[in-house]
């Protein structure tokens, strides 16, 4: 790891924070931010569906931005509108909400789309007065969780959105800790090579694992660092990172 930051001292690589209207959140922290040139699919997109719970998620939309430009309005329409009257009513099943929220944008894409297009998401709702996460993972980079001891693993809990009408997954649930931390990665960040080495998923976790202090955004910017520095060679587009971090009250 103090090789791995050693490098990234070397050069200055563009790191661009997402000021998009992320919510405040009681006792927690969520963040995003994005390296290079913009030519892919990644979307990103948080807010409070009420006074207990914040809606995030992380999606790939396989091919070129511009091509996909309805893709995402749709997208992004189902995951707010949809989010919200599922999640909205203080006594849903978040499991069963977030389940019919992946069933109800699979079908957008599919019908924005005409027919099938991969679309990687990795959806989670955070309970502030629990702590906990709620997500589905439909085929995207496993999510990571640093918890006091270790680190948890959120894989895939079903395959990639737009390929199939009746997809279907399951909804996890994972608790985060005083301190713990949750850091989402866009496909684009494991797979930054050099020689033919990937980047992967246990060099985000190092980043995750030293960083200590600072907010969610400083989190994404030190992975997307991180990364870029990796490699040598070039800097790489399309790299995407989410986090959340529960503070101490």
């Amino acid at each position: 790891m103090k090789s791995l930051l050693k490098r990234m001292s070397k050069r200055a690589h563009i790191i661009t924070p997402i000021n998009a209207p992320f919510p405040t959140l009681r006792g927690a922290d969520i963040g995003a931010a994005f390296a290079g040139n913009r030519h892919g699919g990644d979307f990103y997109d948080s807010f409070r569906v009420n006074a207990e719970r914040i809606l995030f998620g992380l999606l790939d939309v396989a091919g070129p931005r511009g091509s996909n430009l309805n893709i995402f309005s749709m997208a992004k329409k189902v995951f707010r509108d949809a989010g919200e009257q599922l999640l909205e009513p203080l006594g849903s099943n978040e499991p069963d909400a977030l389940i019919e929220l992946c069933l109800r944008l699979n079908r957008a894409i599919l019908e924005a789309a005409c027919m099938a297009h991969s679309c990687p998401a990795f959806v989670g709702c955070y309970n502030e007065d629990l702590g906990t996460v709620c997500y589905f993972n439909a085929g995207h980079t496993p999510g990571l969780v640093r918890h006091s001891s270790d680190t948890s693993v959120l894989g895939a809990t079903g395959l990639p959105l737009g390929l199939f009408s009746h997809t279907t997954t399951d909804a996890r649930i994972v608790a985060l800790e005083t301190d713990a931390a949750l850091v989402l990665v866009s496909k684009g960040v494991v797979e930054v090579s050099r020689k033919g080495e990937e980047f992967g998923l246990n060099r985000v976790d190092e980043v995750l694992q030293a960083h200590r202090n600072g907010g969610a955004q400083n989190l994404c910017s030190s992975v997307l660092h991180a990364a870029q520095h990796f490699s040598s060679s070039r800097i790489h587009d399309d790299l995407t990172s989410l986090a959340l971090i529960r503070t101490k009250n």
